[in-house]
């Protein structure tokens, strides 16, 4: 299987990176192809109008790297993990701005956009985050923005790893060990179970197998 992992945060050496690395290693060690990508490197501006923005043959006129990974990467991966610190409570903004950019090529005056809707279904995603703050529900905003998306795309959230650490390299001394399990969580990331009931659909009556 092929997934892009996104480390979201402008630190190259910080702890949300830190758990981005140890996720491709671990989809590596799975014997799946895995990607990082750093936000920086590709997305430099926020979303436009596109009425206004837009060029000409319809496709989107900022000039920056994020066309190349979102075609090219992020719509032909079966899975996505995201790697963000918790800004405000919230995700960073170069990762909303990955989620807003997507709107450019799904509005129906992109020349690709059925297509590329039909890219964005069903895939697997995935999210790991780092703060400094252990409340238990500092990161409830992101989580649920992110399932939001997944009921949107018909994706399967399959879960979060979540660390503590604040000046960088601190989340190794997590003793929870959130290095380890983002590493796990990629080695298990295209087999883990994952499931979001509805209350009419058909279900199994055990929910593992002896």
């Amino acid at each position: 299987m092929q997934a892009l992992v996104l480390s979201s945060s402008p630190r190259r050496d910080g702890n949300s990176s830190a758990l981005a690395v140890a996720a491709v290693e671990g989809l590596k060690a799975a014997g799946h192809q895995a990607e990082m990508v750093y936000a920086d490197d590709v997305v430099t501006d926020f979303l436009r109008d596109c009425r206004r923005c837009r060029r000409a043959d319809g496709e989107c006129s900022i000039d920056d790297g994020y066309h190349e990974m979102f075609t090219r990467h992020f719509l032909p991966a079966h899975g996505f993990i995201a790697a963000t610190p918790i800004y405000w409570y919230g995700m960073s903004a170069q990762l909303k701005s990955f989620f807003d950019r997507m709107f450019c090529y799904v509005a129906a005056s992109h020349p690709r956009s059925t297509s590329t809707k039909t890219s964005m279904l069903n895939k697997r995603i995935g999210l790991l985050i780092s703060s400094e703050e252990t409340f238990p529900t500092n990161s409830a905003g992101i989580v649920h923005q992110v399932q939001e998306f997944c009921r949107y795309t018909r994706s399967t959230f399959i879960g979060v790893v979540h660390g503590r650490g604040n000046a960088r390299g601190d989340i190794s001394r997590d003793p929870t060990d959130p290095v380890a399990a983002a590493r796990s969580f990629g080695r298990t990331f295209f087999s883990a179970h994952a499931s979001d009931y509805c209350l009419d659909d058909e279900r199994p009556a055990r929910m593992w197998r002896r």
